[in-house]
């Protein structure tokens, strides 16, 4: 492929940014529709509106992809989300975020499957590929941030009931990368596939298994924060929403250092062994923050400032553990590959999103950390089997 990297690096950084802001909007969601009495183990589901269907489409996507080129298919699904997002704001009915939360799923599908296929196509060598993945994966954290911080001003405004209108600001964003991607040149790939299904041959073997269930659980502890930490700083440490949403904007401020600066520095160290050290990390600040839950609870406002920090270890994970073995992946099964990541982190989300509404709902919000260190120490362990048997050639 002789695409030039530089070429094609705001467009896929601002994909990430729109499908950032639409997908983890859901905090901002849940804690706004709270409010509106609508309970938690029905926003809970609301999740699985926009995870089933990632999880469903992306076995179809590949197909789709082929069919209609990488770039075509990218420009289809930036659209849809802008469309989609210019209406939101005129429609009032609770069914309306369930329809767009799936139409935004599936076209996530198409979007993650897209970028991921045109950086494995650019990219050979690992730690090359892990430097990318992260620089174009940091922008999903800016997303996370821009959503939290723009609509807490806005919410907290004289114009608060109007809050659904930042959605719009999304449409504009979404229609300037398609304007951005119709100015470069994608070299598609050669294989045409007319399969219904990807061929999946070859992704049962030991280490593709590990490397799914830690993504699985990497994914778990993500949504645990995005979709839910606004709702636990206001339920649990009792702050507005304004401060909740500008609180858990600052997991994603720190979430996009990690991951800027894991992009720097990832060349100097062996993956595994970085991987490691961020996993430890984010051990020893959770047990600390549950020290702080159970054993000086009149100092938990001190979470607030705790939990972001979190963000710097947790962020480099996902595009850590996924280029280490994309790097391994033929060119021509990429596609498929990566319907199958899209695919285990939205049933991942889903499965998440529920079990921790009921936290919310039985009023045991003390266990939101442990919950959370459970999943850690899950991918410790997985994640130690995974770099031991990928170091054989798969």
């Amino acid at each position: 492929m002789t695409t030039k990297q530089p070429n094609i690096s705001l467009p896929l950084k601002l994909t990430f940014l729109v499908f950032s802001m639409v997908l983890n909007c859901m905090g901002i969601v849940i804690l706004q529709l709270s409010e509106q009495k609508i309970t938690y183990d029905k926003l809970g589901f609301l999740e699985s509106f926009k995870d089933l269907p990632i999880a469903i489409f992306s076995l179809f996507a590949v197909n789709f992809i082929s069919r209609f080129g990488t770039k075509k298919s990218l420009v289809f699904a930036l659209m849809l989300v802008g469309i989609c997002s210019l209406f939101l704001p005129f429609v009032e009915v609770f069914w309306f975020f369930k329809l767009w939360f799936a139409i935004i799923g599936t076209c996530f599908a198409i979007g993650k499957i897209c970028v991921y296929g045109i950086i494995r196509n650019n990219m050979t060598e690992e730690k090359s590929l892990a430097k990318t993945m992260n620089s174009v994966e940091a922008s999903f954290m800016i997303g996370i941030f821009t959503v939290n911080t723009g609509f807490g001003w806005l919410i907290s405004s004289q114009f608060g009931e109007y809050w659904k209108f930042g959605f719009m600001s999304i449409s504009l964003i979404s229609f300037f990368t398609v304007y951005l991607f119709t100015k470069v040149k994608i070299a598609e790939p050669q294989n045409k596939s007319t399969r219904i299904f990807p061929d999946l041959s070859g992704f049962g073997k030991t280490t593709f298994i590990l490397f799914f269930a830690v993504s699985f659980f990497i994914i778990f502890i993500e949504q645990s924060f995005n979709s839910w930490l606004p709702a636990f700083y206001k339920d649990h440490l009792k702050v507005n929403s304004f401060f909740a949403l500008q609180a858990s904007s600052f997991l994603a401020l720190f979430s996009y250092t990690g991951r800027a600066i894991t992009s720097k520095i990832i060349q100097r160290f062996p993956l595994s062994k970085y991987f490691m050290m961020c996993v430890l990390m984010i051990i020893i600040l959770l047990v600390i923050i549950s020290g702080i839950q159970f054993y000086f609870s009149e100092n938990a406002k001190v979470l607030l400032f705790l939990f972001p920090i979190i963000g710097l270890f947790l962020a480099p994970l996902y595009p850590v553990i996924n280029s280490k073995m994309i790097a391994k992946i033929d060119k021509d099964k990429i596609n498929a590959f990566t319907s199958l990541i899209v695919s285990v982190s939205s049933i991942s989300s889903s499965i998440n999103s529920i079990s921790i509404s009921v936290l919310f709902k039985n009023q045991m919000l003390t266990y939101y950390s442990l919950y959370i260190l459970g999943a850690v120490i899950m991918v410790s362990v997985l994640a130690y089997s995974y770099f031991k048997l990928s170091a054989n050639k798969i």
